[in-house]
């Protein structure tokens, strides 16, 4: 019987040599550690005792001619991975099942795995991805090089998209003016923070809403919304200055500025914000409104399910690429399993996963056959 996850990885160059040693096939451990993971393992020793418990299970789908491999033997070869292979062979499988249902927003944010030490910006294991809004997927992954930021890892995950038709979110790290043209270049359109990182930019920008507001923002779109809830009171204003004027050279195809003006009340203690963004969309205030605010959905329903679902702010593991392979797999899982047409939380899910091999088997269906 065919299982569609074994295809995703039919192509993933193995790292090992050609050895006596070599006795597990590659497209067998791959399986394994996922299944795995999406069944509650954290870490090697846990993905082996739940192959060992489940080996009938992979026989149906596997050859395992000599059994299920060690908990060292999925180190070791996670840890020689390639990680960005790794990652777009998998991201290229979600791309399809985004391109089926209409692939529109991805977000691209960064997530430091804090119990990994490594000598980035963060000083941890830092992830860098892009998640598809709307579909809940995993588009792909980078790790921060050692020595390196979010800042250039963000133009070699943008290379391995299709952006073709997608808008682009993200956060002021990516505000730069090369990043922006190469998602113009690559078919998409981009709505990024703008902050003091760009003071040149910042500046322009504030200024175009204060001469817009001296005329009470005349011809600027706007929408509102307002929310209560558990002791707060929140007000919302979003404003559009569209083919705005007098920003500085090198900024690709601005064709609007956003305001983003939050009045907030909690307990009695009033507070404002304003957020500012420029981006390439020719959409309208309300539409922009929801990507803002949707982006955002990568912190809440992929950063916190990792840690509070998959413990991943624990995990210690860094040996070679191995944190970033297992936290691709991690992201793969939750994906999967928040696609799953079933109630409950993630980590019900994954009980569920772990008890009952039929539902396994409807998690994986996730992944479907190209």
């Amino acid at each position: 019987m065919p299982l569609s996850l074994t295809a995703v990885f039919a192509d993933v160059p193995d790292p090992r040599r050609d050895t006596q040693n070599k006795i597990h096939r590659l497209t067998d451990i791959l399986t394994i550690a996922t299944c795995a993971v999406i069944a509650g393992a954290d870490g090697w020793e846990q993905i082996a005792e739940y192959g060992r418990r489940k080996e009938t299970f992979f026989r149906r789908f596997l050859e395992l001619p000599n059994g299920i491999p060690s908990h060292d033997t999925f180190n070791r070869v996670f840890a020689k991975l390639d990680p960005e292979v790794f990652a777009d062979r998998f991201g290229r499988w979600m791309t399809g099942v985004c391109e089926a249902a209409g692939l529109v927003h991805v977000a691209i944010d960064g997530k430091s795995a804090r119990g990994a030490p490594q000598g980035t910006f963060t000083g941890c294991l830092h992830l860098v991805e892009a998640w598809a809004v709307e579909n809940r997927l995993i588009l792909g992954m980078r790790a921060v090089p050692e020595g390196g930021h979010e800042i250039t890892t963000i133009p070699d995950l943008l290379e391995a998209l299709d952006l073709e038709g997608a808008l682009v979110t993200i956060d002021a790290a990516g505000c730069q003016t090369e990043i922006v043209q190469q998602i113009r270049n690559q078919g998409g359109d981009y709505l990024v923070t703008v902050k003091g990182n760009q003071p040149s930019l910042q500046a322009a920008v504030v200024a175009a809403f204060e001469q817009a507001g001296e005329t009470g923002f005349e011809g600027c779109p706007m929408v509102s919304a307002v929310e209560d809830g558990h002791g707060r009171h929140e007000e919302r204003y979003v404003t559009v200055i569209k083919n705005p004027k007098g920003l500085p050279d090198g900024w690709a195809d601005v064709r609007a500025l956003v305001m983003v003006g939050r009045e907030r009340s909690v307990n009695g203690k009033r507070t404002s914000s304003a957020h500012f963004y420029i981006t390439s969309s020719r959409h309208g205030a309300k539409k922009l409104a929801g990507y803002i605010r949707n982006h955002w959905g990568i912190e809440n329903g992929l950063h916190w399910c990792l840690d509070v679902s998959f413990r991943e702010d624990e995990s210690r593991t860094r040996a070679g690429h191995a944190g970033t392979n297992l936290g691709m797999v991690r992201r793969v899982a939750l994906s999967l399993l928040k696609r799953a047409d079933t109630k409950g939380s993630i980590q019900t899910r994954r009980m569920k996963a772990a008890w009952d091999d039929d539902y396994m088997l409807k998690v994986l269906q996730g992944i479907t056959a190209n």
